[in-house]
């Protein structure tokens, strides 16, 4: 069972993860306020007006980047450098899904990056969005291990983990994909955007475990059920809810209430399987320790 914890809020990570979530809602403030609607920008303000155009342009990025950073610190703090055989194989895996993906298709659809997130890889890829995942794979593995501890839980723990990470997804596409009645920014565009849940296609979810369940299978591969040990799931709890944080918070923005519910509900559901499993576990626990009580 996971007991690490961390130093603390005046820690680095600590204060790594209250920048994190002000960054996450000054952005979210901003987008509300001005991304949404840009009537209130005071156009009259030439330095407000150009700050603004950079921030609406890059925020994405930085929230990425800064994501980064703060894990990278955490990690490196309570597991040194054990982690990073995982980063290279999510790294290049993931990328290879998205290459495949925007390039044929497959394993999420048809569609294609717009310049919002910076330098792509081969003119196709972001070189951030194989970060991304990274930045949630980690905390989805520590979340499942929970529920799918041990050599016996494994590959029901490489599945939770990779539903975990697709569950970010319910809101993370909306929000970033879909042309809101607003002008918001697109940072990938379906080729069909004509697909029910926000122009997303429902093979795209399918592709998500798919890719998920590989790069789970590269964090066991690379003795993640070990180094994880060391890290606070609490921190990497509230890591998580900070990532899923930015897209929820710009689908309620948005008034996307079908992707606000959906998510919702898929996290009640998951929570609901850790519940059951984790209670039927203990239940099973009992009556082996009694019985290895009276054997002895």
């Amino acid at each position: 069972m996971n007991t690490a914890r961390t130093g603390g809020v005046r820690s680095p990570e600590g204060i790594g993860l209250i920048a994190f979530l002000a960054f996450t809602l000054i952005a979210l403030a901003g987008y509300g306020i001005f991304g949404l609607r840009p009537w209130n920008l005071p156009m009259h303000i030439g330095a407000v007006v150009s700050f603004w155009e950079i921030s609406n342009q890059f925020f994405a990025q930085l929230h990425i980047i800064l994501g980064s950073v703060v894990l990278g610190i955490f990690l490196v703090r309570y597991a040194g450098w054990k982690w990073f055989p995982a980063f290279v194989l999510v790294y290049v895996f993931s990328f290879l899904s998205e290459y495949f993906g925007t390039g044929y298709g497959i394993p999420f659809g048809h569609y294609s990056y717009t310049e919002l997130l910076g330098w792509k890889i081969d003119g196709r890829v972001p070189w951030v969005i194989p970060l991304s995942w990274f930045l949630m794979v980690v905390p989805s593995y520590a979340l499942a291990r929970v529920t799918f501890p041990g050599k016996e839980g494994r590959w029901p723990r490489i599945i939770f983990a990779a539903v975990i990470l697709t569950l970010w997804d319910l809101a993370l596409d909306p929000a970033m994909s879909y042309q809101a009645p607003f002008t918001g920014p697109l940072y990938w565009v379906w080729a069909d955007t004509t697909a029910p849940y926000y122009g997303m296609p429902w093979v795209n979810l399918a592709g998500w475990v798919g890719t998920g369940i590989v790069l789970m299978i590269c964090l066991e591969f690379t003795g993640a059920d070990n180094w994880s040990d060391s890290l606070s799931l609490p921190w990497l709890t509230a890591y998580y809810a900070i990532t899923v944080l930015m897209p929820f918070g710009m689908i309620i923005l948005e008034g996307l209430w079908v992707a606000v519910i959906a998510t919702l509900v898929s996290y009640i559901l998951a929570y609901g399987l850790h519940v059951w499993v984790s209670r039927r576990r203990a239940a099973v626990a009992v009556p082996e320790k009694r019985t290895l009580q009276e054997a002895a």
